[in-house]
């Protein structure tokens, strides 16, 4: 089995105790723990109109954690840039990357990231940017190569540097994209698994070298839940069914305690619902975790796996994650 780099996505969730700035702080130290731990980059994603998400100004929480920091890779999970112009974004990173050098990534998505109404105030009305995504990608290209300097419009700073561009997706369109361009993908089957496979077919089917990439690159986000038995885990994991709920019922909460046989008081369609957002969740101890991976990475043949982690206790949550990078070294030993 080929050598599997592990990430973390991290959207600073308020918890039911706390507050946005306990949040960034959870954030931080998720990210000092990772770093310390060997993992290879952690995201952060743009959400907006979400009372108990605290990563909406994600380049700012990008460039905090940043200095927090000193060697793990920090970007986005993504930009959602139609709601931007590319050239801010552009100036945006390339301040990233003029501050922290060789360590920023920029992840881009197609979605609004939030509900139309947002989604209108954000685009100054203009709903219509979403079909130029293609088009913001090639001008953002632009903006940070060197060739640019003849532009009437630069990128200061950001022309020259070397930023990698990654397509996001949660579903077919953004697979065609990326492999068109040539250019890495991110699937986002933490909580839009049903396309996954078959967007990771199309990826592969027609990628398309480039200057970026010369071959296809695939990393899968998921949620992984671990604790020292799978018993431990599955409770843990009920914070994220509690999450899930609240998405699909409309009633969103703040990250809550898990609760003991929560499942028992849902209807069967409640649960259907939740297990078809989750069918990419991986939840046990290490040596159960193995074995779940191995199978989900050889039957995918995923170049990188990202975890989101949404447990309520902080430090059941950094133990969590070192569990998790156990489970990547064994994989990756064996």
């Amino acid at each position: 089995m080929k050598q599997i780099k592990y990430s973390v996505l991290d959207l600073s969730m308020i918890t039911k105790d706390g507050n946005a700035a306990t949040a960034i702080q959870r954030t931080v130290e998720l990210a000092q723990k990772a770093e310390e731990l060997g993992y290879e980059r952690i995201w952060l994603a743009e959400h907006h109109n979400m009372e108990y998400i605290a990563s909406s100004a994600t380049s700012v929480l990008i460039g905090h954690v940043g200095s927090k920091t000193k060697a793990i890779r920090v970007g986005s999970g993504g930009i959602m840039l139609p709601n931007h112009a590319p050239l801010a974004i552009a100036e945006q990173f390339g301040t990233l990357e003029t501050l922290y050098p060789g360590r920023i990534d920029l992840g881009l998505g197609r979605a609004p990231g939030t509900d139309q109404q947002t989604a209108i105030a954000l685009r100054r009305g203009d709903l219509n940017t979403a079909y130029q995504f293609p088009k913001d990608v090639i001008a953002l290209q632009n903006y940070f190569s060197a060739e640019n300097k003849k532009s009437m419009v630069r990128a200061f700073p950001g022309e020259g540097l070397n930023i990698p561009i990654w397509i996001l997706g949660s579903s077919t369109d953004s697979a065609y994209l990326a492999a068109e361009m040539g250019l890495p993908y991110a699937f986002a089957s933490h909580f839009a698994p049903k396309q996954f496979r078959h967007a990771l077919q199309i990826y592969r089917h027609n990628f398309q070298p480039s200057e970026y990439l010369d071959k296809p690159y695939v990393l899968a986000c998921v949620n992984g839940i671990a604790a020292d038995t799978d018993e431990e885990a599955e409770l843990l994991s009920m914070s994220l069914y509690q999450l899930f709920s609240g998405i699909l019922t409309n009633a969103r909460k703040p990250l809550s305690p898990p609760i003991p046989n929560l499942l028992d008081s849902w209807p069967q369609e409640l649960i259907d619902a939740v297990n078809g957002m989750t069918a990419c969740t991986f939840v046990g101890s290490k040596d159960s975790l193995i074995q779940q991976f191995s199978q989900f990475i050889d039957g995918n043949q995923v170049d990188e796996i990202m975890i989101a982690g949404n447990i309520f206790d902080a430090e059941k949550r950094l133990k969590s994650y070192q569990i998790l990078s156990e489970v990547f070294d064994a994989i990756n030993q064996s």
